[in-house]
């Protein structure tokens, strides 16, 4: 049986830690973001223009480019430049899977900073219309496998994502 801890971070989201019980080296954390933009707006956005993102949250992500395949598709490689924790980071993906009926894209680690701390990484977000009113609540789902004991859960990343979330919503819904 897992445990399952809860975490409040703002009225409009939370993050919820689970570490897996097939090993304590592996976990998997989510959080919830309630935003005004509709689900395509911000799949969209993830699947498409992620090369846009920067100019959302420039304070958070300076950049992203296209190595290898087309935006929007599967198997596409694609390298970010950010900052987390104070410190400039690069992280090279793999476009793992895109459902645009489900607004859904996950994201695969094959290179660069998180592979100093974990031995897979992988980031799932979901955007599904809420269910009164307009807006959606985007779900972010981070599973990995730690190098070892010493190294902490990636909550401050899940909290990165979040936070970005709100910056790319606070775009998204700006009056032109």
């Amino acid at each position: 049986m897992s445990s399952l801890n809860i975490k409040q971070i703002t009225p409009t989201s939370n993050i919820v830690s689970e570490t897996m019980a097939s090993s304590t080296l592996t976990g998997k954390i989510e959080a919830d973001v309630e935003i005004k933009a509709s689900p395509g707006q911000f799949h969209e956005m993830f699947a498409h223009k992620p090369h846009h993102v920067h100019h959302t949250c420039y304070d958070k992500i300076q950049g992203c480019d296209l190595l290898e395949g087309e935006w929007g598709k599967v198997g596409t490689i694609i390298s970010w430049r950010y900052v987390h924790d104070g410190k400039a980071k690069v992280s090279k993906q793999l476009v793992e899977a895109i459902d645009p009926s489900k607004n859904l894209i996950t994201f695969r680690e094959i290179e660069g900073d998180q592979l100093k701390e974990y031995k897979s990484f992988v980031a799932t977000l979901q955007a599904s219309p809420k269910n009164k009113g307009s807006g959606s609540i985007v779900h972010w789902t981070v599973e990995y496998e730690k190098l070892h004991q010493g190294i902490a859960h990636p909550e401050t990343l899940l909290q990165f994502l979040v936070d970005a979330s709100k910056d790319i919503d606070a775009h998204l819904t700006q009056p032109n």
